[in-house]
């Protein structure tokens, strides 16, 4: 596949949020190559390609830098701060996807915030090793947190679902390269795939390896099948492992989300890690600024 990479012009970077947890967003593309099955951001990011399929194109904001100092500035002028709230990469991509590597934005707007010396929470999201290359960046700002989406140990099953995104090997050893680099960090366990219905011990064994890696915070969420999300999802499934729907569609039962979440539970027990500020699903959040 070869995918569609437009150059656009962003006149805003530094945007409110509307996920929980997080007061800014920074997204330095939309769209991703990752093409994730279960994805919500298919539905959100498309507005601007409507006849594209998601994980076939990525709009490269190629002012994004120098639109965020100046809309940093802005904001410190009008406020006298430096703290404007928690701010989170990314929303409608992974701040990591693969062209990253030659553009370079995320890095940039990174380095933006450790210039300006941003005190508030900034938190990135990623499926990609790519992160570790910029700990030289994230270690001059004041408060920085790197969460990977671990939805298994098997990398089998994660490329069935996240098609082109990194191994979940590969992001495993990240997360024990960032830990050792005392960068804090954390493991986003979603969505919470059907292959873990009722089996404590694949949770246990998946938490047991993220705490192998240095991971001290692990938050879960069930899967969101809403209408258009399991649309594309099901059409995929049934070209793939038709079998699969039956699971998925039991996933989204109260019942088994009430058994799900007691197995959860009782595997976090004894841990030390920290969970979802006492709860343990959150739909469609982030870490919270403790």
């Amino acid at each position: 596949m070869i995918p569609k990479i437009n150059f656009i012009e962003a006149k805003s970077v530094f945007t409110k949020s509307g996920l929980p947890g997080a007061d800014w967003v920074i997204n330095p593309y939309n769209g991703c190559l990752f093409a994730c099955m279960y994805c919500y951001a298919a539905q959100i990011a498309r507005w601007k390609h409507p006849d594209e399929e998601w994980g076939t194109y990525v709009d490269v904001k190629i002012n994004a830098p120098e639109i965020l100092k100046k809309e940093l500035e802005r904001l410190h002028k009008k406020l006298n701060t430096k703290k404007f709230g928690t701010v989170f990469f990314s929303s409608v991509t992974d701040p990591y996807v693969g062209i990253e590597t030659k553009y370079r934005l995320t890095r940039k707007c990174l380095e933006v915030l450790a210039e300006f010396r941003y005190e508030g929470n900034i938190s990135i999201q990623t499926k990609s090793p790519l992160v570790t290359n910029d700990i030289d960046v994230l270690k001059k700002l004041k408060d920085v947190t790197v969460g990977f989406t671990i939805t298994s140990l098997d990398d089998k099953i994660s490329r069935f679902l996240e098609v082109r995104a990194p191994s979940i090997s590969s992001r495993l050893e990240a997360l024990d390269k960032l830990n050792k680099s005392g960068i804090k960090t954390y493991a986003f366990i979603g969505p919470i795939l059907p292959h873990f219905i009722n089996n404590d011990e694949k949770i246990n064994d998946l938490l047991d390896k993220l705490q192998k890696v240095g991971v001290k915070e692990v938050w879960f969420e069930h899967i969101n099948l809403s209408p258009k999300i399991k649309s594309r999802l099901y059409e995929y499934l049934k070209k793939e492992d038709s079998k699969l729907i039956t699971d998925f569609e039991n996933s989204d039962t109260q019942e088994y989300r009430d058994n799900l979440e007691k197995i959860i539970k009782k595997a976090m027990q004894g841990r030390g890690m920290k969970m979802g500020l006492g709860k343990v699903i959150y739909h469609k959040t982030l870490p919270k600024k403790k």
